[in-house]
């Protein structure tokens, strides 16, 4: 029983300690079907359920998933604890558009099937949190027509949809620009449903559009509406209500049991509704963020999701008394009581106890174990509410009896947690004398003091190097005693992006071209990072597309495939307030770093503010640096 509890905490550490590049984006990601998908991962939790929710947002017409960058999409992501995910559309008709309108609407086909698997990679990859309980749809125009259709084919994936100015389920290409369709929306779902059918009754779903919107008819917004609350069986309530958020209102219409809303963006044209200093083709700031809407509405409406709140237990303390331990501590629940406290108790040699008391008014609880043999024990407290709700076990050792001879500490359990160019290496680490000092775990990028949380330890780094690596743990006790493990995992430092867009990132140059274009043409493609001594070269899979050897780019997982100054290689900060880049020189100058003289073909290249010269012309790589926030830069490392 100890050993599950164990394992049980392992997990959920595991899980906890190892976010994906959180509070940040990674742009043009290969995931569900998709080449290009922009994901944004936040430091924070869904108020609701276990974990992070998800978020899907399908881009409009003509736009690119690029706009939704500067749409307040984090601050919905952090508020709400959503993991945001922006797809490029892969099958696009006319305009760009998702095709909505034509082709066979089933959860094997096309943007649908990719859709449907990529919620399904990303709520099924234990290291992102995701819980699969709290997956939602949304879009903009096609891409909500496209939201809709997909939230009715798979009900049982998706526990809510966001329908921002989209043309009804069904309709044609023609009514999404000229005279509103009448479309039985309730009809249409329901079929599309299929077998899936009885997810509806736990399915949630938002419907808005701008008031002034002069591109889509607004006929939709009630249509729409209307349409998913028959599919619901619910009744509108009477009234509304004016929601003012950011300097900007929306009216909201709401259904029995929060199952669907409706909202009027007041003053907002055909675009993604992003708030306040929200910009971008077809993102709108004069009403509310209605990204943050979305978070709000689905975190308080969604059925699927076990709204209990798990106990806690704090301030586990351990004590040997003869030949007995006493075991004291806090056990709290935030909406109910705690009803019952476990204690499993074992030794290393295989002896222990099984212990169950309550908590005073206080909440405190307390317990002394029957009779033990000399040896280290590990004990593992639980805590149960009223509604069956259990907590994280609080787990920590404790010895009977004298202390034996020096022994060094044992590590097990080695597991690790790759995400992106990071990883988190965990374990358990027993110390028979209970004098352990430390546990550190050394990565390819340096050395790194793990945590402690009783028998548990962790460790993350990132910006670690493409290719095979390896971390090695050592745990040391105070008297010098050691013991050693290690583990090998893999690192996929990849871009996905087109020829020119790699060039134009300053991951290739044009002396591979002509191979680089043989093989791929103007398709998107990945490359990966590879370490050669201690520079990079960035390279496909069969090393056949390669680009220089230079400076490592890191891996923060915030390149665009496209770049805004060259692929900057952000060399890191040697010296406190000292900015380094490495770049083509080309590029430095597009970003102010440098400018150019001399002859249009072959010009002269200078470092901007101190004049040095740069070598090689416009496709030379150097290395610059700042150490007064960018106005001077200087060729070379930073110090």
């Amino acid at each position: 029983m100890i050993k599950k509890a164990l394992t049980a905490l392992a997990a959920a550490l595991f899980l906890v300690a190892a976010p994906v590049h959180a509070g940040s984006w990674q742009d043009n990601l290969s995931l569900g079907g998709f080449n290009n998908v922009h994901l944004y991962t936040p430091d924070t939790d869904s108020p609701v359920g276990a974990g992070k929710a998800l978020l899907i947002v399908l881009h409009g017409c003509t736009q690119s998933i690029n706009a939704y960058k500067t749409a307040n999409l984090e601050v919905a992501a952090e508020e709400y604890g959503m993991v945001v995910a922006v797809p490029d559309a892969m099958n696009k008709a006319g305009f760009s558009c998702w095709s909505y309108w034509q082709g066979t609407k089933s959860r094997g086909a096309g943007d649908y099937n990719n859709l449907i698997d990529l919620a399904n990679e990303l709520s099924g990859d234990g290291a992102r949190g995701i819980d699969p309980n709290q997956v939602y749809i949304a879009g903009l125009s096609s891409g909500a027509s496209f939201a809709n259709t997909t939230a009715c084919l798979a009900p049982d994936v998706f526990a809510g949809v966001g329908v921002s100015a989209g043309p009804s389920v069904g309709t044609s290409s023609s009514g999404a620009i000229g005279v509103c369709e009448q479309a039985n929306v309730e009809s249409r779902c329901r079929n599309l449903g299929g077998a899936y059918q009885s997810a509806f009754d736990t399915q949630v779903a938002s419907i808005a559009h701008g008031d002034a919107d002069t591109t889509v008819d607004t006929c939709y917004n009630r249509q729409n509406a209307e349409g998913m609350a028959g599919l619901y069986g619910v009744s509108e309530l009477p009234g509304s209500t004016v929601i003012s958020q950011d300097g900007g209102t929306a009216e909201e219409f709401l259904w029995q049991d929060g199952r669907v809303s409706m909202l009027w963006l007041n003053g907002l044209d055909h675009s993604w509704s992003g708030g306040q200093g929200a910009s971008g083709s077809y993102i709108g700031g004069a009403s509310i963020n209605y990204a943050r809407y979305l978070g709000e509405f689905f975190s308080q409406n969604n059925a699927r999701v076990n709204r209990n709140l798990a106990p806690s237990v704090d301030g586990l303390t351990l004590a040997a008394n003869g030949d007995a331990i006493q075991i004291g501590g806090q056990a709290d629940d935030e909406d109910g009581t705690v009803t019952a406290i476990t204690i499993v108790i074992e030794g290393l040699a295989g002896g222990g106890d099984t212990l169950t008391t309550t908590v005073d008014g206080g909440g405190a609880f307390q317990a002394t174990s029957g009779s033990l043999a000399d040896d280290l024990y590990t004990v593992a407290v639980t805590a149960e509410d009223n509604d069956g709700g259990e907590s994280d076990p609080a787990i920590d050792t404790v010895r009977v009896g004298p202390a034996p001879p020096p022994s060094a500490p044992v590590l097990s359990d080695i597991a690790v947690s790759v995400d992106g160019q990071c990883a988190t290496v965990s374990g358990q680490v027993v110390d028979r004398n209970q004098d352990l000092a430390s546990v550190t775990v050394t990565f390819a990028s340096g050395a790194v003091t793990a945590d402690l949380d009783g028998v548990h330890y962790s460790a993350r780094a990132c910006d670690l190097p493409g290719g095979t690596n390896n971390a090695s743990v050592e745990a040391l006790d105070q008297g010098g005693l050691a013991d050693n493990d290690q583990i090998t995992f893999q690192i996929d430092a990849g871009q996905v992006a087109t020829l020119d867009q790699h060039i134009s990132a300053g991951r290739l140059d044009y002396t591979n071209y002509a191979n680089c274009y043989l093989e791929y043409g103007t398709d998107t493609f990945k490359l990966t990072e590879q370490a050669s001594g201690d520079q990079c070269q960035w390279q496909d899979d069969d090393a056949s597309c390669t680009g220089p050897i230079q400076a490592c780019a890191g891996g923060d997982g915030d390149n665009d495939g496209g770049g805004d100054d060259g692929g900057d290689n952000g060399g890191g900060d040697p010296q406190p307030g000292c900015q380094q880049e490495s770049a083509y020189n080309y590029y430095h100058k597009t970003a102010g770093r440098a400018y150019s003289t001399g002859n249009y073909l072959t010009p002269d290249y200078f470092a901007q503010g101190s004049d040095q010269p740069m070598a090689g012309s416009t496709w030379g790589n150097t290395t610059l640096h700042s150490s007064d926030g960018g106005t001077t830069w200087q060729v070379g490392t930073c110090p």
